[in-house]
């Protein structure tokens, strides 16, 4: 039933992996393990995260259901394997998440070579697309007339820092808990997309974005996490560029915006996939936040969210597609309900 999701997967996953792996060989750089302190080498890192993950969904439900008591901790536990823990879910854990690494790491892999590639840079254009579109007035600046540039810093760095562990966490919720299993792999499948449509993105019209190409414009604002990280790239980025033997990815890379597109993504499965209305609000509250942040901090020209929306939406779509969504307007699905035998079902999005 979901063999159009584990293959777009695959062929997805095979497909960046090896574009990564061509463009080390063509810049003489390693593949870089962008996060390779964390929980030592990939090879041990991946089932620590695979066996993390059912350990988390297992021990606490343990726990909790045996009221602490070692006689009933067993039975609840092999209860919840044999009833969760299926050959079906255990597929979309194992090829989901690993799918998804290996997206990752490409990404991060073809982000950092970009410069050793392309010299072109089209921030110029974009900020006068900027311009053009605010009338001749600057997007941060309108950003921090509003905002402010002390208080308001401080909760949209917040807000725009909780996107690096926001990925990881709902990878991991949609794979694990998602009642339904199609739910789980439209999720994967989505954010597989995305980054691959990212990375597309950055080659297809290179640019480091207006914090670092008119830094002037942000220079009145607050320290916080955020500039901080802002700086550390920058140092990462000069490596990369000045030294030959340096092992440090650079992961500067305008157009388009990521943080708009994921955000955006994790927006949309929250609206059709989970039934609290308060999350929902939480969801896209968030995802107004994030889209304010990534001009208030000069991290994103405008164009740049425009095309992180469009990715966003496109990922959306096909990772419904190939995991059997229906996209049909309500008014249509309902006459076609009307004809439909009460055993039968129509889902819309």
């Amino acid at each position: 039933m979901y063999r159009r999701a584990q293959l777009l997967l695959l062929v997805n996953a095979v497909g960046i992996g090896v574009a990564a792996v061509i463009v080390s060989i063509v810049t003489d750089r390693p593949l870089v393990d962008p996060d390779g302190s964390f929980l030592g080498p990939t090879w041990l890192r991946l089932p620590l995260l695979l066996g993390g993950a059912i350990l988390l969904d297992i021990l606490p439900r343990t726990l909790w259901l045996s009221r602490f008591r070692p006689s009933a901790m067993l039975p609840v536990a092999q209860a919840r394997l044999r009833t969760h823990w299926n050959r079906e879910r255990l597929t979309l854990v194992v090829v989901g998440i690993l799918a998804f690494y290996i997206v990752y790491v490409s990404y991060r892999n073809l982000k950092s070579a970009l410069p050793a590639l392309i010299s072109a840079q089209y921030d110029h254009e974009l900020h006068l697309i900027d311009r053009a579109i605010l009338f001749g007035h600057e997007p941060g600046v309108l950003m921090q007339d509003i905002f402010g540039t002390s208080v308001s810093a401080w909760v949209l760095s917040l807000v725009y820092i909780w996107f690096l562990s926001l990925v990881p966490i709902c990878v991991t919720i949609w794979c694990v808990w998602s009642r339904n299993l199609a739910y789980g792999y439209w999720f994967v499948c989505s954010q597989a997309l995305a980054w691959t449509l990212g990375t597309i993105s950055y080659y297809a019209l290179p640019t480091i974005g207006p914090g670092l190409q008119y830094p002037q414009i942000y220079a009145t604002l607050a320290q916080t996490p955020t500039s901080d990280l802002m700086h550390s790239l920058v140092l990462a980025r000069q490596s990369m560029l000045w030294d030959a033997q340096s092992t440090t990815a650079q992961t500067v890379a305008g157009f388009a915006s990521l943080h708009c597109a994921i955000t955006l993504l994790i927006t949309l499965m929250v609206q059709y996939t989970l039934p609290w209305a308060w999350l929902k609000v939480v969801a896209w509250i968030n995802l107004v936040l994030t889209v304010c942040a990534t001009l208030y901090f000069g991290w994103h020209y405008i164009s740049d969210d425009v095309a992180g929306i469009m990715i966003g939406l496109v990922s959306f779509y096909l990772g419904g597609l190939v995991s059997h969504q229906h996209f049909r307007r309500k008014g249509y699905a309902r006459r076609e309900a009307l004809r439909m035998r009460p055993e039968q079902e129509v889902t819309t999005v």
